[in-house]
């Protein structure tokens, strides 16, 4: 099978008609009418209240049964993991801590198997550092009082984006200072709340919910360019 779109959601979703139209594209995708959900909260070190509250949001929107594999804990069986995330429909990547997540899936050696289920045509999507997390890099300082320690971080690579997620009120610092780093003409993506940024295998994008903001490198400088706007 060929790789399916990502969808890559903001976090911050108040509007139950948007967020429904977000899982009705995602789920139709998956060609099953109640998919089986395999839940990765490696963000949120396996949160069980994070996990209620947006298994919760899915069951709204159509999903059938959700399972979220232990993954951050030590003794977590990983086969056991593995086989939950290869017998689902479509495969959720939670909100929390972009660094941490990535962290641990490698250390536990998930990362490839990801990536291989991605080329193999299952569907992924996730919210807020999720999201990010299926895209293709993300920003970090060593010192976080010092700007100039800021660099580069590798993410799954599922989309090959850069994106950040609801920080419409911030500026979208962060997802500036990671352009800064990049080479001239690289774009990134900002994903407000309540919209969806869907990435087609050929690259193509898509905005769901809302426009998508658009950034890009001119020379040294990130300005803002012409937003990707539903269709």
């Amino acid at each position: 099978m060929s790789p399916k779109p990502a969808y890559l959601m903001a976090g911050g979703m108040r509007s139950n008609k948007h967020m429904n139209a977000i899982l009705q594209a995602v789920f139709d995708t998956t060609g099953s009418t109640e998919p089986k959900i395999a839940y990765i909260g490696a963000a949120s070190g396996d949160n069980r209240v994070f996990f209620n509250l947006i298994k919760m949001m899915l069951k709204k929107g159509g999903a059938g049964k959700i399972d979220m594999p232990s993954i951050s804990r030590r003794n977590a069986s990983i086969e056991k993991a593995k086989a939950i995330i290869s017998e689902a429909d479509a495969v959720f990547m939670s909100g929390g801590d972009v660094e941490a997540g990535m962290a641990i899936l490698e250390q536990k050696g998930l990362a490839d198997l990801l990536l291989e289920l991605y080329h193999s045509g299952k569907v992924f999507f996730g919210a807020s550092a999720g999201s990010i997390m299926l895209a293709k890099e993300w920003v970090r300082w060593r010192d976080p009082g010092d700007d100039t320690t800021a660099e580069i971080f590798p993410c799954l690579g599922l989309a090959p984006v850069l994106c950040d997620t609801h920080d419409e009120k911030g500026g979208w610092e962060e997802l500036q200072a990671l352009l800064k780093l990049e080479n001239p003409g690289t774009e990134g993506y900002g994903i407000a709340s309540d919209t969806c940024l869907v990435v087609y295998p050929d690259h193509k994008l898509e905005a769901i919910g809302g426009p998508v903001w658009r950034f890009a490198k001119h020379g040294d400088k990130v300005v803002r360019i012409e937003d990707i706007l539903p269709g």
